[in-house]
């Protein structure tokens, strides 16, 4: 069992009161989960990612992507055909299951494809013009004008 103390955190830190929850939520989430399907998450882009599931048999209307606030779902839930089979062994797992993955703001699902047992869904995280980076002017002089005046100067 692993516990964190996050006292240092919150002697430096303001308003990421939410991080301990969030933390206690996923260790107890990937404790709970099963492994299967096994899956592969990867860093395409500075800003792009995408997540590959192995789903060997499942075709497109077995399976269900739901994104809702910062948790994405996958379900896949194999249909019955109604064949009774004597396996003498049986290694490729066909089972139903439910995979839950959380997301960090403002990263949201851009699509899915499912090719050769694999399924691909790609995610960008897309930082609102309020929230990017800006330059401060001070005493009322623009940025470009801050910018112009140390070339000058140099």
């Amino acid at each position: 069992m692993r516990t964190f103390d996050f006292a240092p955190l919150y002697r430096s830190t303001i308003g990421f009161d939410h991080l301990t929850s969030l933390l206690d939520a996923v260790t107890q989430r990937e404790q709970s989960q099963p492994s299967y399907p096994p899956y592969n998450i990867e860093l395409l882009g500075k800003d792009q990612y995408r997540i590959t599931m192995a789903v060997a048999g499942f075709v497109d209307e077995e399976l269900q992507i739901q994104s809702e606030r910062q948790t994405l779902t996958v379900k896949g839930k194999k249909a019955d055909d109604g064949k009774e089979r004597n396996y003498l062994h049986q290694g490729i797992a066909g089972r139903n299951f439910e995979r839950v993955f959380q997301l960090a703001d403002h990263v949201k699902v851009t699509g899915a494809t499912l090719e050769n047992g694999l399924l691909n869904i790609d995610l960008v995280r897309e930082i609102p013009e309020a929230m990017k980076p800006r330059q401060i002017a001070i005493n009322g002089k623009s940025p470009q004008l801050l910018e112009t005046s140390a070339q000058t100067v140099a």
